[in-house]
């Protein structure tokens, strides 16, 4: 299932007062101190899917926590820490790598933290969260389960939540979550970390007009001309679209992809509205969430260009192919490229994508147990 976007519109004032590449700075700042901070490689790969090149952001050993996460739950635990450095414990429902990030925040505050998951998150998680030091508590069959659970507990006990989700009246911990993760971004921006091409870009435009600078100085393409993220709630799709507009203008063209059994954002772009979705059967763990975060919809709404779903086995194909060109993922890991192996013709030729095309791709996260 594909849906382009009638909504895209520009990047505004008001998106940039929620996550801009400001915030991004204002974030690493923060990581810069840490030993464990440094960041993460780029893999560039030729040809891939009939484009020029695919570059992957490895998010898979970020700060030896596994994942993109680690960027965002831990960044809102401490800025929460400072305000109030002796207050009640941290909790959140997970499906593994955002309790992980949570936890290891708690743990540099020293301050408790108690994680829900559902009963389909894999053990491994379990383990990884004990061996930080925070209390594992299992709820219900799914992660909407273990949500409510946290819900509960932080309501019955004052306990201060951290969700990667955002509603109406909770919105400011889950907008410190998303611009923690806009730091994976920022780095392509060090010198020396990727140049997207060595060739001039040839004009490019969105609905007639021209929408500011591509080119760098040497005439060589500074930014991607498309970026294929995946989503869940959809606070890294919508970290990514806001820090791409802020950074590199109207230009790249911004693919959403989802589980075909969990498509919450697709259908809320369609809905005008978030939605919640019935959804189905997923292997994709960390990306099944049926209902949008509020914050996310409201930025994809306009900053997205297409959404898009995948299947299990797309993702899993995804993964072997990376893996023989030495990039190992897990299937969520690879979900966004999933979607750019599987875009179709009409969408490929809405998009522009073909053999000028340089794509950005996340890979969010190794494999969950990994060899």
């Amino acid at each position: 299932m594909e849906y382009l976007n009638p909504a895209r519109a520009p990047y505004t004032d008001q998106d940039r007062a929620l996550i801009g590449a400001g915030h991004a700075r204002q974030a690493r700042a923060r990581f810069a101190g840490r030993s464990d901070y440094r960041p993460t490689p780029v893999h560039t790969v030729r040809g891939l899917a009939g484009t020029a090149a695919v570059h992957i952001k490895d998010e898979s050993l970020r700060m030896g926590l596994g994942s993109f996460k680690a960027l965002g739950g831990a960044y809102a635990v401490r800025l929460m820490a400072d305000r109030e450095p002796e207050g009640p414990p941290f909790v959140c429902a997970s499906a593994g790598n955002h309790g992980i990030s949570v936890a290891a925040g708690a743990a540099e505050a020293g301050v408790p933290c108690v994680i829900y998951l559902s009963e389909d998150v894999p053990s491994a998680f379990e383990r990884r969260l004990r061996a930080l030091g925070a209390e594992v508590r299992r709820s219900g069959r799914h992660y909407d389960d273990s949500m409510a659970a946290a819900l509960r507990a932080a309501e019955e006990h004052g306990w201060r939540l951290v969700s990667d989700s955002s509603w109406e009246g909770y919105t400011a911990v889950p907008l410190d979550v998303m611009r923690g993760y806009t730091v994976l971004f920022d780095e392509l921006s060090d010198p020396g970390a990727l140049r997207f091409s060595a060739e001039p870009a040839e004009p490019q435009t969105i609905g007639g007009s021209d929408h500011g600078p591509v080119n760098g100085p040497a005439g060589a393409l500074e930014a991607p001309t498309h970026v294929f993220v995946q989503a869940g709630v959809g606070g890294l799709a919508a970290a990514a679209a806001a820090y791409v507009r802020d950074r590199w203008g109207e230009r790249p063209k911004v693919v959403v992809v989802e589980p075909e059994g969990a498509p919450c954002l697709l259908e809320s772009a369609r809905a005008g509205k978030p939605v919640r979705v019935t959804g189905g059967h997923t292997t994709l763990g960390r990306l099944d969430c049926l209902e949008p975060s509020l914050l996310a919809h409201r930025l994809l709404s306009h900053l997205a260009d297409l959404y898009m779903t995948i299947t299990d086995e797309q993702a899993d194909a995804a993964v072997r192919l990376l893996s023989g060109h030495g990039v190992a993922l897990s299937p969520c890991g690879a979900a966004g490229a999933a979607g750019l192996l599987e875009l179709g013709d009409a969408s490929r030729d809405a998009l522009g994508v073909g053999d000028r095309s340089h794509v950005l791709l996340v890979g969010t996260e190794g494999p969950v147990e990994p060899k």
